[in-house]
């Protein structure tokens, strides 16, 4: 009898596997978001170091978003069909592999082939992440797993800027990547020893078509993007790109209606909230995130802090956004996911608004009151669309879901960095050309508008005959902030755009019950 009764005692105090599960899961998605915020305030230092131009700079940061949105959905299917811990491992190893080739890298080149690899890690990485969760914890706990991972966003996006700049600032921006290694064996040794294996029964075979026209479609896209800043939009080679990236995804959508097991189940989208959570993911990346670039290049460049500065100030939103993710945790088993989200992109857009009207005499704190209040708009989106990407399939699709949300995040990073690129080019040089006019540096003014997009301001001016030096400083901070200004209306735009979207499209009921005691919580729910 007392046997009996001291059993039950002895398995309680043994660690659920779950839990490793997710202590696995979030320390991926811990380096993996740290190492995006990270790079941020790095950007500066690789510039100088590598002699780099804006759109290398671009690509440093979309060659990681495209490798990660083109495989992405691919990387879901395979951990379906071979197991999604079997994937997390391989594709931390690679992670591991890509961060430690960014780190020696020696030239700029070198260094965006190595985020691209480091990309292929990262998309099994987050392809598998949210599905593992959602394989491992039903009901009450799976909340509590989905805050834990919200959290976890937050505490990464807190920590990348502050432990960016010191590791670029007292070391250097190589050991922001070098610094990736000890977490990812952390990672892999406990996916190895603890995670429990999960698959999809009913997973069929790779869509490679799929994966090929995507893939080509979105590298298509985003160069067309990108060399519009250094052209024009009426270039060629754009025009050429732009309408390959049409066709290519059109060939896309056709091959996932013919194929067997498409690697997008486009019936997905006859679900409102999953169609609104994926507006989501792109909104919220393609505002504040691609936008955080920009505002980080302002402040080394135009405001001239280090990168430890920089990343001090950036505070202001990652502390805000990770102090809001850890009570929206909580308020996602109370709250229906809208109202979380729709309020989030509310006050994202505001907070971006509150940024703008910056002009050349302005100081950093002007930013401050934008930083705080966007910073919650981010916590209030990120807890919630977690679960909003797999919380309306069943279990065994969670991979392709999860893997279609994180896709459209990196498809708003790499589109949105890439457009807003382009934007704030055009608006440079068109104000330097018409301040410039009818001065000695007119002849100049399209190297003086590269210069600037690049973030060579001093350098320029160092060089700059004396009697145009004060002319030249006003007109290349006037454009760098005007252009600055106006891609963040932008971006507050489509962060309100992402906001009216998912008011009409996220519903509670489209939510899947899981397990018993989610069915029993839906139950009484529906009671009067």
């Amino acid at each position: 009898m007392s046997h009996l009764a001291a059993e039950p005692t002895h398995h309680a105090k043994q660690a659920d596997p779950k839990w490793w599960t997710l202590v696995a899961v979030c320390t991926g998605v811990f380096i993996l978001l740290l190492d995006i915020t990270i790079v941020n305030v790095a950007l500066p230092d690789i510039q100088s170091e590598l002699d780099a131009s804006l759109s290398d700079l671009q690509w440093v940061i979309d060659a990681y978003a495209l490798s990660l949105a083109a495989l992405l959905l691919t990387a879901g299917s395979l951990a379906d069909l071979y197991g999604r811990r079997l994937l997390f491992v391989i594709g931390t190893a690679l992670f591991m592999v890509g961060s430690i080739a960014c780190g020696a890298a020696q030239s700029v080149f070198f260094l965006q082939l190595a985020r691209a690899f480091q990309g292929i890690g990262g998309a099994a990485m987050f392809a598998t992440a949210l599905a593992l969760i959602a394989s491992a914890f039903t009901g009450r706990e799976r909340g509590v797993a989905f805050g834990a991972f919200g959290a976890t966003t937050g505490v990464a996006v807190a920590v990348g800027p502050v432990l960016g700049g010191l590791l670029t600032s007292g070391l250097s921006w190589r050991w922001i990547f070098f610094v990736n290694i000890p977490i990812c064996l952390a990672a892999i040794a406990i996916g190895l020893w603890k995670v429990k294996e999960s698959h999809d029964p009913r997973a069929g075979r790779p869509d490679w078509v799929g994966f090929v026209t995507f893939s080509l479609a979105l590298a298509s896209l985003v160069y067309g993007l990108i060399r519009a800043g250094q052209e024009s939009w009426g270039d060629t080679r754009v025009l050429v790109c732009l309408v390959a990236a049409a066709v290519l995804l059109a060939a896309f959508v056709v091959s996932q209606l013919k194929q067997r097991d498409p690697m997008f189940d486009l019936g997905l989208l006859r679900k409102p909230t999953f169609t609104g959570g994926l507006i989501a993911a792109f909104g919220i990346s393609a505002s504040i995130f691609s936008l955080l670039t920009y505002i980080v290049i302002y402040l080394q460049n135009v405001q001239g802090y280090s990168a430890i500065g920089t990343g001090v100030r950036t505070l202001f939103l990652s502390a805000a956004s990770f102090v809001t993710a850890a009570i929206a945790g909580r308020l996602t088993a109370k709250l229906p996911a809208k109202w979380l989200i729709v309020p989030g992109f509310v006050l994202t857009g505001t907070g971006l608004l509150l940024m703008s009207g910056l002009d050349p005499d302005s100081s950093w704190t002007h930013l401050i009151p934008g930083l705080l209040v966007a910073g919650v708009g981010i916590g209030m989106i990120n807890t919630p669309l977690a679960s909003t990407a797999v919380g309306v399939v069943p279990v065994e699709r969670s991979g392709m879901a999860s893997g279609i949300n994180s896709t459209f995040r990196q498809v708003g990073v790499a589109t949105g960095i890439a457009a807003l690129g382009s934007l704030f080019s055009h608006q440079v040089a068109t104000e330097v050309r018409d301040g410039l006019a009818g001065t000695p540096a007119a002849g100049q003014s399209g190297r003086i508008a590269e210069a600037v997009t690049g973030g060579q301001i001093q350098a320029v001016l160092a060089q700059a005959p004396a009697e145009v030096r004060d002319r030249l400083a006003e007109v290349m901070t006037a454009s760098f902030v005007d252009a600055l200004n106006h891609i963040i209306v932008i971006g507050a735009v489509i962060a309100y755009v992402a906001g009216v979207a998912c008011f009409f499209l996220i519903r509670q009921k489209d939510f899947v019950p899981q397990g018993p005691a989610a069915q029993r919580q839906e139950a009484g729910a529906s009671q009067p």
